[in-house]
C-alpha cells in the first residue's frame, strides 16, 4: 500500500508540474499577443494621423454665382470641421472670375459653371490639378410670383411687350440659354444682358423684368420671390461645373481639403438639395 501510494503521489506531482508549465506558456503567449495588438493599434493611429494633416488658415474660393448658397453652407461646415480655418468666397460670372485668376488674383480654388470658362484658366497654365466635374445645372424660366403673364414655354418669352432678361452670352447661363434658343429656332431680344445669373434673377425679384432664363438652383434659392417654369429645351443645354486647385494657391492643403468636401457624399447631398444634378460619371 505504501509503495502504490508513493507512485500515485509522484504521478500527481508530475501532472501538476506539466499543467503549470502549460499555463505559464499560455500566459506568455497572451501577453505577447496583447502587446502586438497594442503596437498595431498605435501604429494604425499614427498612420491615420500622418495621412490626414491638420489644415489651418484662409481658403480663398472663386465660384460661379449660382453656387453661392450651397458653397456658403459648405464653407461653414468646413470651418466647423477644421477649427482655425476660414473660407472666403468671391462669387460672380465664371468668365469674370477666370479673367481675374489669369490676371494674378490670389485664390486657392476655382469652381466654374462651364468647362469653357474653366478652360480660360487651364489654357493659361493656372490650374494645378485637372478640373473635375462635381455637379451639373439645368435652366429654368423665372417669372413673377403667380406667373401673371401665363408663360409656359420658351417660345412664350418672345411675346411682344414682355420684358425678359438673359445672362450675357459670355457667361455660362447666357451661353446655355442661347443654345436652347438656337435649338428651338427662336429669336429673343432681352431688355438687358446681365453679367451673372444672380443679377438676372434679381431683375425679376425687383419686378424690373417679367421673366429671366436662369438655373433651377437659383429659382429654388429665391423661394416665393419668383415662380419657376420648366421647358424641355433645357435638357439640351445642361452645364457641367468643374472644380480645380489653382497653381499659385496660397493654402494648398486647405484648398485640397475643401475640394474633397465638395466631392464627398456630404458635399453632394448639400448640392443636390440645392437643385444641382449629379455628374454623369
Amino acid at each position: 500500500m505504501t509503495t502504490r501510494s508513493a507512485r500515485r503521489t509522484r504521478r500527481t506531482t508530475r501532472t501538476l508540474q506539466v499543467a503549470g508549465i502549460g499555463a505559464a506558456a499560455l500566459l506568455a503567449l497572451s501577453a505577447c499577443s496583447s502587446s502586438d495588438s497594442s503596437d498595431s493599434t498605435e501604429k494604425a493611429k499614427g498612420s491615420t494621423a500622418s495621412s490626414s494633416p491638420k489644415v489651418s488658415g484662409t481658403v480663398t474660393v472663386f465660384a460661379a454665382a449660382s453656387l453661392k448658397e450651397s458653397f456658403t453652407a459648405l464653407g461653414q461646415q468646413f470651418e466647423k470641421a477644421h477649427p482655425g480655418t476660414e473660407v472666403t468666397f468671391s462669387f460672380g460670372g465664371s468668365d469674370s472670375l477666370a479673367a481675374s485668376i489669369t490676371g494674378g488674383a490670389p485664390a486657392d480654388v476655382f469652381a466654374a459653371a462651364s468647362p469653357k470658362t474653366m478652360a480660360i484658366v487651364t489654357d493659361k497654365g493656372d490650374a494645378a490639378t485637372t478640373p473635375e466635374t462635381f455637379v451639373r445645372n439645368q435652366l429654368e424660366i423665372a417669372t413673377l410670383p403667380g406667373n401673371p403673364d401665363k408663360i409656359s414655354s420658351l417660345k412664350d418669352l418672345t411675346k411682344s411687350g414682355l420684358k425678359v432678361v438673359l445672362c450675357d452670352k459670355t457667361v455660362p447661363c447666357g451661353a446655355a440659354a442661347q443654345k436652347a434658343l438656337d435649338a428651338s429656332k427662336l429669336k429673343l431680344t432681352p431688355v438687358s444682358y446681365e453679367q451673372d445669373v444672380k443679377s438676372a434673377l434679381t431683375k425679376v425679384e425687383l419686378k424690373e423684368a417679367d421673366a429671366a432664363v436662369v438655373y433651377k438652383t437659383d429659382v429654388k434659392a429665391a423661394g416665393d420671390k419668383v415662380e419657376g417654369v420648366e421647358f424641355p429645351e433645357s435638357a439640351d443645354a445642361v452645364n457641367d461645373y468643374p472644380i480645380a486647385l489653382l497653381k499659385d494657391a496660397p493654402n494648398t492643403d486647405a484648398a485640397k481639403a475643401f475640394i474633397e468636401l465638395v466631392r464627398s457624399p456630404e458635399g453632394q447631398r448639400v448640392l443636390t438639395e440645392a437643385g444641382f444634378l449629379k455628374p454623369t460619371s
